[in-house]
């Protein structure tokens, strides 16, 4: 906190490449700080914001002197922006490392460009390092702070002073939103462009945010992440609601060629699994993400789940109950007693289900009796009121009421008032009041439902490592590495495995004498990890002369690789548990739907490690394989337990064993009677 004070409350900024030249970079940036009221309104009721402006070719700009350089200054600087050609950049800095230890690097022409700008921008990092500096950038927009009238940016003018801070990796993105920001009715305490995030990235801003008094909403705009791990600690620490509108949906940090777990983990479910991890909440769209700016910046997060819908008119209401489809949010249940209420102070032919339906004829009476039974319910965490204007309708007075019940109530309170002349005065007034209005039901309930993410947070558990077993995996991960293979042998993958917890099928080799039948024949090799794909399987074999034809036949279509022998076991369900490890966030563990249909259904749940045993419980309860835990038409429930020591076996394996970059076990096979769960197939790659 301390460090980034001066930065972004800065009492005196100097301006490198200051120009009066139109159409430049520092024109726009000087005309900002001189024109917009930092430099003629007093900070923090005492300071005047002080501009120095730099630039060698001018002796005055402006009507004020100009300095060579920034070490010419004879005053200290908070804050030096600079806005020259890349080439000069790491120059001009180190005549400021006495002047300043804060720079926003406005310049574009570093890493984004290539190898010529990587190497500008690690002589940039380094000379930050070397002298303890804060770089915001390079290649950003600047920052803007509403409150100090101060636009450190070339983005033109002020938004509206408020409590969402604003960090965004794209300087367009944030010019794009200052523009619709009167629209929108959002207002904001900081504005931040970050750029290419050189030293100053997303989580060191993310934590003096946390403790900006003036901020109550964290919004990013981000295309990536670079320090997966702080990104997640950072997060973690956080109580304020933090929206991200994350980049790159359809992009995969890497090509999924080695393992169903590869394809089933894609980077873009990675991120959700890690946003779910830290009480992240995702927007899907730019759209969403300006309505959950506005319903967590003016509404109040719900204490739980459940929902009153409120409505003067049936089919919006109908619309806003289809809403409710697919969402955390949930349509309260009215007790009986809750019905006999409402029944009681509303005409015979209104609703007294949910929705409750007023009638288009509602006055202000039933709107002040429902407010008054439903502000003392509470099991009902939030009230969505639907109206639209008809001729009966006294729009205003209700609003006004809505206005003083949504003071004086814990409850979140959203409005969606539906029409456009007859409304817009009550929806400016509800806005000013801090309510958020929607334009349709569907928005209400997705911005209200996207407040309950912050509830499902899993937190990092510290991991113990057993250099015993460390050890002993090593060894057998050197020798494949050695023999410059890119995946382990059965033999050694099930060694591994039975290492941390996790039962696995017996095997023989076409040697063996003793089988069991029936039994299945695959072939054992680093270079065939998708049997089934490449006919490496062979299934269901009754008797010694089939398996002496299946053995040869699987020999003849894979010279010189290992074949092996397993007995046939009974299926019920088929699981996949695996392990990819991600190069921004690390292990992350797969468990889902297995067998050969594993990447076409794709039923799995990511589980970001470290995850300790109640956070892997509630993930896989909550998630798409819930059903398997609940006793369901006579079938008793799957071993939940057994199951979350085998998923916490692979992430032990995991964080031992950094040489394994992938894991699949498919099947793992289950059964909801005393039988353990075993693992048939195994691949370990590394």
């Amino acid at each position: 906190m301390n460090k980034l004070e001066k930065f972004f409350n800065p009492q005196s900024i100097a301006i490198v490449g200051a120009t009066e030249e139109a159409g430049k970079v520092g024109n726009i940036l000087t005309k900002n700080l001189l024109e917009l009221g930092y430099a003629g309104e007093a900070l923090n009721h005492s300071v005047q914001g002080k501009i120095f402006l730099v630039n060698p070719k001018h002796e005055k700009l402006f009507g004020q002197k100009c300095y060579k350089n920034l070490s010419e200054i004879e005053k200290p600087v908070d804050l030096a922006i600079v806005a020259i050609p890349a080439k000069f950049v790491s120059e001009a800095v180190k005549t400021g490392i006495d002047k300043t230890k804060n720079f926003i690097i406005i310049s574009a022409g570093f890493s984004e460009i290539g190898a010529e700008g990587k190497v500008r921008e690690k002589e940039l990092a380094e000379i930050a390092a070397q002298n303890n500096l804060n770089i915001l950038g390079p290649n950003c927009l600047g920052f803007i702070i509403p409150a100090l009238k101060l636009n450190a940016s070339f983005a033109a003018g002020l938004p509206p002073e408020g409590d969402i801070a604003f960090v965004s990796q794209s300087g367009a993105l944030i010019s794009a939103t200052l523009d619709l920001a009167v629209k929108e009715n959002l207002r904001f305490s900081k504005i931040i462009s970050i750029g290419n995030k050189m030293q100053m990235d997303e989580a060191e801003i993310m934590e003096y945010l946390a403790k900006d008094e003036e901020t109550k909403v964290i919004a990013l705009y981000l295309e990536g992440i670079s320090d997966g791990k702080k990104f997640i600690e950072t997060c973690q620490k956080i109580s304020k609601p933090i929206v991200i509108l994350k980049a790159g949906r359809t992009e995969r940090s890497q090509k999924a060629i080695a393992s169903h777990t590869g394809a089933l983990a894609g980077s873009d479910l990675i991120m959700d699994a890690v946003f779910r991890k830290c009480g992240v909440i995702r927007a899907e769209n730019l759209g969403e993400f300006f309505n959950l700016l506005e319903m967590l910046s003016r509404g109040k997060i719900p204490p739980n789940n459940s929902v009153a819908i409120v409505t003067n008119a049936g089919g919006p209401g109908v619309l806003t109950t289809d809403a409710f489809k697919n969402q955390k949010i949930q349509l309260a249940e009215f007790s009986d007693d809750l019905k006999r209420e409402l029944k009681s102070v509303l005409p015979p032919e209104s609703s007294v289900e949910n929705p409750i339906d007023l009638l288009g004829d509602a006055g202000m009476e039933r709107y002040d009796k429902v407010l008054g039974i439903l502000g003392q319910n509470e099991s009902i965490g939030s009230i969505i009121f639907v109206l639209t204007p008809q001729a009966l309708t006294p729009v205003e007075k209700i609003a006004d009421r809505i206005i003083e019940f949504g003071k004086n109530t814990a409850k979140n309170v959203t409005t969606v008032f539906i029409g456009y002349d007859q409304v817009s005065g009550s929806i400016q007034k509800m806005e000013a009041s801090g309510l958020p209005n929607f334009l349709c039901p569907e928005e209400a309930v997705k911005a209200l439902n996207g407040t309950r993410s912050m509830e499902h947070i899993t937190h990092n558990t510290e991991q113990n490592i057993n250099s015993g077993r460390r050890e002993e995996t090593g060894k057998i991960l050197q020798k494949a590495l050695d023999e410059n293979r890119k995946a382990l042998f059965f033999a050694e993958a099930k060694n591994i495995v039975e290492k941390y917890g996790i039962p696995t099928i017996n095997f023989w080799t076409a040697a063996d004498e003793t089988v069991q039948f029936p039994a299945a024949v695959k072939v054992d090799s680093d270079k065939v990890l998708h049997k089934t794909d490449k006919q490496g399987l062979i299934l269901d074999i009754k008797d010694k002369i089939s398996l002496d034809e299946a053995v040869s036949k699987l020999k003849n279509n894979f010279p010189g690789e290992n074949i092996i022998i397993q007995p046939m076991l009974p299926r019920d369900v088929e699981l996949i548990v695996g392990l990819k490890r991600d190069p921004v966030f690390g292990p992350v563990i797969v468990a889902g739907l297995g067998g050969i249909y594993t990447e076409i259904f794709q039923i799995a749940e990511l589980i970001v490690a470290p995850a300790g045993k109640e956070d892997i419980k509630n993930i896989l309860l909550n998630g798409k394989l819930g059903f398997l835990f609940q006793a369901t038409r006579g079938k008793k429930p799957y071993p939940l337990e057994k199951i979350i020591e085998i998923i916490s076996g692979v992430q032990e394996l995991a964080m031992e064993s950094e040489n394994i970059q992938e894991v699949d076990i498919n099947p793992l096979l289950i059964y909801n009677n005393e039988k353990d769960p075993v693992a048939v197939d195994i691949k370990i790659i590394i």
